[in-house]
């Protein structure tokens, strides 16, 4: 038997994941070209033309010891190359002690949540987030803390945060550019977020997630956290800006102005090892190590976000244009999971708001082929028809 913790897990599954299943299921039925899959935020760019040459020349290297163990934290040299990439984006003195490189920001999270949390120890999430953060926090016997943002620009609002807080608050997570609504929180309100933070009786983290940091459109940027918080841990993963989802490379960076900065980077080193990574891929690090400063086409996806955008619009749905990120947060016009089984009907899979914890909405990737996305027009078109948006 297993247990009965990760029996109901199993029930419950994920929206996201079953999405994804159903695509490749109606795929094999109707055809690639036949079906407009925007269930997943599984990038489908190529990685930029650094991280191929350095994985091509590492991989054909005869350097001895390229594949055994190094410390826990990681090698050195690529510490010491996102610490510097770190100092000159927040202007702050970001020491390679701070940084811990970890599989992905998924193992950055976990190892954060393992060094800081007590059982039944309170999360703030904003919602809508990312779910996989709720069985993260469970992973560890904490409690989750579920605080709306704005409903109309999906912003933290401040005094409903400040009003969740409790002696058991432990940190509050933080994702910008959001996953789903691709919302940029402004420095204004990041800043504010401190503030109020500071005053509180005891230290609360803040847990940055920034996988789409390096995603922003229409000449945005997105302010550093580093900057903005003083007991903040970023989380980061190299899966979305350079491409690399499925090669699991990231890392956890603590504020050089953290309350408990000595004691929680030994932390999140042990935690690295004990939650059984060990370390993070040495390969990976190396090509890190070696394209710090590469970028995928971010161009390219904020086109392809105008097409969506455009398509969804034109057929009568509501939806604010992202700002970053890789989705489109589009309001339901009726229940979420009824809209979604709708827009089935017509091999158009889209996540629905409640995998996020905020329910009228449906969550669309536009990280997929233009071809997906101008194929799909006709289908938003009839879905509309028959929902009565549009005669």
């Amino acid at each position: 038997m297993i247990s009965n913790r990760i029996e109901q897990k199993l029930q419950g599954g994920s929206l996201i994941r079953k999405m994804f299943d159903e695509g490749r299921r109606l795929k094999a039925i109707y055809g690639d070209d036949k079906v407009f899959d925007f269930s997943i935020g599984n990038p489908d760019l190529e990685p930029p033309i650094e991280v191929k040459d350095a994985i091509r020349n590492l991989a054909n290297s005869d350097e001895p010891g390229m594949h055994g163990y190094m410390g826990n934290n990681g090698y050195p040299e690529t510490r010491a190359a996102v610490a510097g990439k770190l100092s000159k984006d927040s202007g702050l003195e970001i020491s390679p002690d701070a940084i811990c490189m970890t599989v992905g920001a998924g193992g950055a999270m976990n190892n954060v949540l393992r060094a800081i949390l007590d059982p039944d120890d309170e999360i703030i999430l904003l919602a809508p987030f990312f779910l996989e953060y709720m069985n993260y926090i469970d992973n560890v016997f904490g409690k989750i803390v579920i605080v709306n943002t704005d409903p109309d620009t999906f912003l933290p609002i401040i005094g409903d945060i400040e009003k969740a807080i409790t002696p058991r608050t432990k940190a509050i997570v933080v994702n910008s550019p959001n996953n789903p609504s691709g919302a940029i929180y402004p420095k204004e309100v990041l800043i504010a977020l401190n503030e109020m933070l500071l005053r509180q009786d005891h230290v609360i983290h803040v847990i940055s997630d920034e996988p789409y940091i390096d995603l922003a459109y229409d000449n945005m940027t997105v302010p550093s956290s580093l900057a903005c918080f003083d007991n903040v841990i970023v989380c980061f993963s190299w899966s979305k800006s350079l491409s690399l989802p499925g090669e699991r490379i990231g890392y956890t960076a603590v504020s050089p102005k953290h309350a408990d900065y000595d004691k929680l980077t030994a932390a999140l080193t042990l935690c690295n090892r004990i939650l059984g990574s060990v370390n993070a891929p040495a390969l990976m690090q190396k090509v890190i190590c070696l394209a710090i400063d590469a970028k995928v086409d971010v161009p390219n996806y904020e086109h392809r976000r105008n097409l969506l955008y455009d398509i969804i619009v034109g057929a009568g749905f509501e939806c604010t244009k992202p700002q970053g990120a890789l989705y489109i947060f589009m309001k339901s016009p009726i229940k979420d999971s009824d809209f979604a089984d709708v827009c089935a009907k017509y091999n158009v899979l889209i996540v629905p708001g409640s995998a996020f914890k905020r329910e009228g909405y449906a969550r669309l990737a536009f990280c997929v082929s233009e071809q997906t996305i101008l194929g799909s027009k006709p289908a938003f078109e009839a879905i509309a028809k028959e929902l009565g948006l549009k005669k």
